[in-house]
């Protein structure tokens, strides 16, 4: 018996929805992609998020840089993180900001910072 070749094979017309930790792992190492990959990431929460018309979560990320060359990068990174285009599977970036920065200098130049990046789910 022949395959009928007429009509295509039934498929989702978008892909399925990326589990949440694949949506969290995918986004933390787009962060530290960002960042050199100079940082560390210390800490990195999530909360659900909702308007009237969207769906998605609120992600707050905790990176340490220490050494001069490193905090060189975290101040590139502040500078380049509100307008950088991310591409997270199934997700938009539709606020990315740097909410808190600390920084000091002995023993070791060093800086920490809180990004929150809030994700809308793209359906």
């Amino acid at each position: 018996m022949r395959a009928d070749h007429r009509f295509p094979p039934a498929c989702p017309a978008r892909p399925l929805r990326p589990s949440p930790a694949r949506v969290r792992r995918c986004l933390a190492e787009a962060v530290m992609a960002l960042a050199g990959k100079r940082g560390r990431l210390i800490a990195h929460s999530e909360q659900p998020w909702a308007s009237a018309t969207f769906t998605g979560s609120r992600h707050s990320l905790d990176l340490a840089f220490d050494g001069a060359g490193d905090v060189a990068v975290a101040e590139q990174f502040i500078a380049v993180l509100p307008d950088h285009e991310f591409a997270i599977p199934g997700q938009i970036v539709a606020d990315a900001t740097i909410t808190s920065v600390s920084q000091t200098s002995l023993p070791v130049p060093r800086l920490t910072l809180t990004a929150e990046v809030l994700l809308l789910d793209d359906v």
